[in-house]
Parts: C-alpha cells; structure tokens; sequence
C-alpha cells in the first residue's frame, strides 16, 4: 500500500528537527507565551516539538541542558522528558500524554518527595549547572556566573540587576533602586540559614509540572542553576496550583529551615521583576511591596 502524502507542515517547524520522521499529521498545542508548540504523530507515536522563529541566543540549547540535568539527578518518581533533538530553532521532545483535573493527594505527596530528592543533589558553587555563564527565566536573560556566596548571587546577579531592567523598560518606580540598597546589607540574613547549593527547576510554577494519566508528575521548561531550593517552593507558591500535602511531603523528606515562610516573598522577587518587564501590569508594585517589606 502506497504511504499517505506527508502532510502540509508549518512554515515555522524547523525542518531538522523533523528529518526523516515521517510525520503523519501536526496539530498545535499549548505550550506557553514564549515558543509555538505543536503535537506530531509519528509511526513510532506521539511527539511534541517547540519552536520560536527568532530565538534568544541559546534560548533552546539552554533549555536543553536544564532537561539533561533534571534527567540525571531527578528520581524515578519525577519524570523530565527526553530531548531527542534540538537545534537553534527548537526542540523535539517525548511526549507526555497528560491527565485532565486537579492531581490528587497521593500525586501532590509524590511531588513533595521528588523534588526533595532531586534537590539533595548538589554542587561546590551557585549558578550554572555547566559552562554556560547565562541562562533564561522566561525569555530574561540572568546571569549565572558561579559563585560560592549565595547572598552575594541572589541580590547582585538576580535582584538588582533585574529591578535596574524593570526600571529602564518604565515597569517599576525607581524608588526600588533606594529599597535594594537597604537590603544589601542584610541580604545574608534575608536568604536564610546557609545551605549547600542544591539543583532547582528555576522556574516551577504549577504549569511547569505536568501529570500524566498514570499519576506520575513530570517537569517540563526549566532554567536550571544550583540554587537556595527556597527558589523553587517560592515559585510554586506565587500562582498557586500546588496543595498543601506537596509542601508537608516535602519539608518531612527535607526539612526546611526555620522561617522559610517569611521567605516566600523574598524568593520571589525574580519571578515577579520577571513578569514585570515583560508584561507590566501589577507585577512592578507586588516586587516593590516586597522589597520594601524586607528593607
């Protein structure tokens, strides 16, 4: 039997991350604000592709190695999907066929348990989990120089440089300029007891954890860096979406230090100054509230 025509492909599906697949049929997906994300059937079934036509520098590649890393330290209950190909353009992953509702207690709990495991992994410095000096959060460039200093990381490579951005793009008063300088000095106190860098997502709000039809929870979209692990139940904690047995499965397989809670805004401060210069909105008065709050 003669094989069907290949179908009409999108113009902006990058044609080497789709050599030689034999692609039966593309339907596009969600796949959140920054790339375009499509679904492909395949004889060898189901895969996703996500592309961009005008990509930040290493925008995919960074992506990527963030995937690898999660793939290697990250345990079997926590599952991080395989990259088969990247290239400039995109990347062409396993696909995750992912359950309708709200995840149950049993799933939250799971997730709980696996990023505690995943984030005893740790490094001698902070920053970059490999050569690359610069990484992502959301399509903001951040720096990712190493460091063995954690307050010095968070408030000069993350929040300062960030509020100077917000600034400049007209998204937030410059009187934050006066609130992080207040902060500096105490920032040692701000980020908590000193804990050994450990690996975080880096940007894991509840669309970021997927969770398929068997139960098991998958992370997807990173920017990895080896972090405070404060970073990541922050984020989780900013838009909602995790429960409350997440959080307690957590803290009983990796205690949290005391005070964590009266760090949540602190550790949000880059998701929010984020948000800020690329959408507006309120995120620029919530990110001064903050660091007012800690000045």
């Amino acid at each position: 039997m003669t094989p069907p025509p290949p179908p009409d492909l999108p113009s902006d599906l990058p044609p080497d991350l789709l050599a030689g697949l034999q692609v039966r049929s593309v339907s596009r997906v969600h796949g959140g604000d920054i790339a375009a994300a499509y679904r492909l059937e395949t004889p060898q079934g189901p895969l996703f592709v996500k592309t961009h036509p005008q990509p930040k520098p290493d925008m995919f590649a960074r992506e990527a190695a963030g995937l690898r890393a999660l793939r290697t330290h990250a345990p079997d209950t926590l599952g991080v999907p395989e990259v088969l190909r990247e290239s400039a353009q995109g990347l062409l992953l396993a696909w995750i066929d992912v359950a309708p509702g709200r995840p149950g207690t049993a799933t939250e709990e799971a997730f709980g348990t696996g990023l505690a495991e995943l984030h005893r992994a740790t490094n001698p410095t902070y920053g970059a989990i490999d050569h690359a000096l610069a990484g992502y959060l959301g399509s903001a460039e951040i720096d990712l120089t190493p460091t063995a200093d954690w307050p010095e990381f968070f408030v000069e490579r993350r929040v300062r440089p960030l509020v100077e951005r917000a600034i400049e793009a007209g998204r937030l008063d410059p009187a934050a300029r006066a609130a992080v300088a207040a902060c500096a000095p105490r920032a040692a106190a701000l980020c908590g007891p000193p804990e050994p860098p450990a690996l975080v997502h880096g940007d894991l709000w509840a669309g970021n954890r997927l969770v398929d039809r068997a139960g098991r929870n998958w992370l997807i979209d990173p920017a990895c860096h080896w972090a405070h692990r404060e970073i990541d139940l922050a984020m989780m904690s900013l838009f909602g979406g995790f429960g409350e047995a997440c959080f307690a499965a957590y803290d009983e397989a990796y205690p949290l230090a005391d005070g964590w809670r009266s760090r949540i805004s602190w550790y949000q401060l880059p998701p929010l100054l984020v948000h800020a210069i690329l959408f507006g909105g309120g995120y620029g008065a919530s990110a001064l509230a903050a660091l007012r709050r800690y000045a």
